[in-house]
């Protein structure tokens, strides 16, 4: 049995934390799957880079009102993919090859599934069919998250790892495999009313595959401010089919795709797709390491449950990204990556992880950003505040675009100014936002934001500009 100075479970945000501070420490890499982890491999990078080419794709839908009559000539399906995975999958060979290799030469890399069997002691049955055992000082675990398959009759409970369904079951794909399709399908059922779900669907869409979404609750999106869902649902039922307060009670194979059987508010039907792809959530990946026989402990929701350090309840053991925290972002996963890696090499004076104002957006068409809380969590939690609805079409730059729709919404402390959520829909939501997550940040007022600084004339950054200007004067309370 090898004994590390530091084991490392996952090799997505935790495999930056190896550097030149921990040269004279033997550590061990366990990877079950792709380096790089989720966002490289299957979630944030790729689907982005689908969905600039389905923007593209698109662009003749929103040249309409502006004149301009185009068409779409055809799809490269296999050309798209083969680019994005041509440069995907060098990325996470070359990521593997470098860790194996002469220049990490005090990191060993176990390639296969690590659990834990006592307190900081991991098995691992590798990918070779061998096994190997490791025990350690200190562990991280960044082992992240898995793909949810729901319990309907006809799918399987879950994938094996090139995301194939179990004997017997139906076909389905999920967001690890849909993005490797052969060809482009001629329509696509997707299940799921979430992000993942959202820029599926404009993707294949946009592309002119036949999209049909199917979501149990009232609206997509509905995790987001309720103006914001509310429009964004509006917008995705214009572009394609979308089933709301739909159950699905089975799925079956046809000679030519899959057949699902649908309870929703017009009564039961049969909706026939050639493709299906399953986008229900994700859940992190603590119970898969049974990391309680380690001694640390898990959640209601199945995360590991760290402190502000990033720390478990077992001294000497970290968790950050998806297997820990109930944001599924990239950018939060970096950010636990750096406090964990300050706190291993600097453990009398560690740092905590600031998750005051996190941003996310979700790139859809429209595309949509958010950061703070919404109005509805602000009036049920009675929390003083003000806001202001700025529409894209009442400034110069939406203006020329001819938008008309979307809108930046914001929260302000009426006795201080300090901005508390943003809310964004529309072009380039994403980008426009990030003055606002700044500001937060900062502790600037939406005044001093608005009035201190040059606005950019016509640009979208104006949106903000008049958003923050139309928020009242504060009245401090005495």
């Amino acid at each position: 049995m090898a004994h590390f100075d530091l084991v490392i479970i996952g090799t997505g945000s935790g495999n930056s934390i190896p550097g030149p501070e921990f040269e004279h420490l033997t550590i061990a890499i366990v990877e079950d799957g792709l380096f790089g982890g989720t966002c490289l491999n299957v979630g944030c990078i790729p689907t982005k880079m689908f969905v600039h080419p389905a923007e593209l794709a698109d662009a003749a839908r929103h040249g309409k009102a502006l004149g301009i009559d185009a068409q779409l000539n055809a799809v490269d399906w296999p050309g798209i993919r083969d680019r994005i995975f041509g440069r995907i999958d060098a990325i996470e060979a070359g990521g593997r090859q470098y860790r194996e290799g002469p220049e990490c030469p005090n990191i060993t890399v176990f390639a296969g599934r690590g659990r834990f069997i006592e307190h900081k002691t991991l098995h691992i049955d590798l990918h070779d069919g061998g096994t190997s055992q490791v025990t350690a000082d200190r562990f991280v675990l960044a082992a992240g998250s898995h793909v949810v398959v729901p319990n309907i009759p006809g799918l399987a409970a879950g994938t094996d790892a090139a995301g194939t369904a179990e004997a017997g079951t139906a076909t389905f794909h999920t967001s690890d495999t849909i993005m490797r399709l052969d060809k482009l399908p001629a329509s696509i059922a997707i299940l799921g009313g979430g992000y993942i779900a959202a820029e599926f669907a404009h993707v294949f869409s946009s592309f002119g595959v036949q999209v049909t979404q199917i979501a149990r609750g009232k609206r997509l999106l509905k995790s987001q401010d309720a103006d914001v869902s509310a429009q964004y649902t509006k917008e995705a039922a214009a572009r394609y089919t979308v089933l709301l307060e739909t159950q699905v009670s089975g799925v079956a194979n046809t000679a030519d795709g899959v057949e699902l059987q649908l309870n929703g508010q017009d009564g039961t039907q049969t909706l026939r797709a050639e493709v299906l792809l399953i986008a229900t959530g994700r859940k992190p990946n603590g119970a898969n390491l049974a990391v309680e026989a380690t001694g640390v402990a898990l959640d209601d929701h199945g995360r590991v449950v760290v402190d502000e350090f990033q720390q478990t309840g077992v001294a000497g053991i970290y968790a950050l990204g998806d297997i820990s925290s109930h944001y599924q972002l990239k950018h939060v996963a970096n950010h636990e990556a750096k406090v964990v890696k300050h706190n291993l090499a600097h453990p009398d004076s560690p740092i905590s992880s600031d998750h005051r104002f996190v941003p996310a957006a979700v790139f859809t068409d429209p595309q949509i950003a958010s950061v703070g809380i919404t109005e509805a969590h602000a009036i049920k939690a009675g929390i003083p505040h003000a806001v202001k609805i700025q529409n894209y079409g009442d400034i110069a730059a939406g203006w020329a675009r001819e938008d008309s729709g979307h809108f930046l919404k914001v929260l302000a402390d009426p006795a201080t100014g300090l901005l508390l959520g943003a809310h964004a829909i529309g072009p380039e939501a994403a980008t426009v936002i990030q003055p606002l997550i700044q500001a937060m940040h900062f502790g600037q007022t939406a005044h001093d934001v608005a009035t201190k600084q040059y606005w950019i004339h016509p640009a979208l950054s104006e949106l903000v500009e008049n958003a923050l200007l139309g928020l009242p004067t504060p009245q401090p309370t005495h």
